[in-house]
């Protein structure tokens, strides 16, 4: 059943810990690679960005639409590398670098990711996701979806979202149509009746949000 379930949540919460990072890659239209299109979000870097305080501020200009998310973000966020198998933190800051370089204009300013081994335990609170498509939903363009907020000190899941989306196109590729990009408007939970694969980005943050609070800045 799709929908949205929320067990407990917890306030003032400085950081996560990503236990399941996103490809760099997107999906367009292999029907049966379980890779969670429901649940496409920034990939790679900018997937460990998203969660970051600022990184949404930094990255889009103009005042938000009523009923917006905040886009809070938190101070770090820390995950293993898939290269080395070590935790890092990640950090973000923003560069103006029109300060050491002059070519650049003085109002242009940009979010830095920073990536240092991390210190002391992880955090408390972990976030992960998966497809749970079966065979004989992707026959059909079918992809189902799974993102949870979990207690790593008690292993209780604190929330979770299950989302499915369909191809009403089946799989239909003329004229350069992407499959599961078009499946995003024909969502449960739905994203937005027109270019739902836009409103798949950041997903993974505002439900996060939802459920542990970031702290607040002083």
């Amino acid at each position: 059943m799709a929908g949205v379930f929320i067990h407990r949540t917890a306030e003032n919460v400085e950081g996560v810990f990503l236990m399941k990072l996103r490809p760099n890659d997107i999906n367009y239209g292999d029907q049966y690679k379980l890779d969670d299109p429901y649940g496409r979000d920034l990939g790679g870097d900018g997937y460990v960005e998203s969660f970051l305080k600022g990184s949404f501020q930094a990255n889009n200009r103009g005042p938000l639409n009523p009923g917006s998310p905040a886009y809070q973000g938190y101070r770090y966020v820390e995950a293993l590398d898939p290269k080395d198998g070590k935790r890092y933190r990640y950090t973000g800051r923003i560069d103006e670098p029109w300060r050491y370089d002059a070519s650049y204009s003085k109002t242009y300013k940009r979010f830095v990711l920073d990536k240092a081994p991390a210190p002391g335990a992880m955090p408390r609170y972990g976030v992960t996701y998966e497809d749970i498509s079966t065979r004989e939903e992707r026959d059909y363009w079918i992809a189902g979806s799974s993102l949870k907020v979990i207690d790593l000190q008690t292993n209780e899941v604190m929330a979770e979202r299950i989302g499915y989306m369909m191809d009403r196109g089946q799989g239909n590729r003329s004229g350069g149509r992407s499959p599961w990009l078009f499946a995003a408007d024909n969502a449960c939970p739905d994203f937005s009746r027109h270019q739902g694969a836009r409103a798949q980005q950041r997903q993974a943050q505002v439900f996060v949000e939802k459920v542990l609070n970031p702290i607040a800045e002083k």
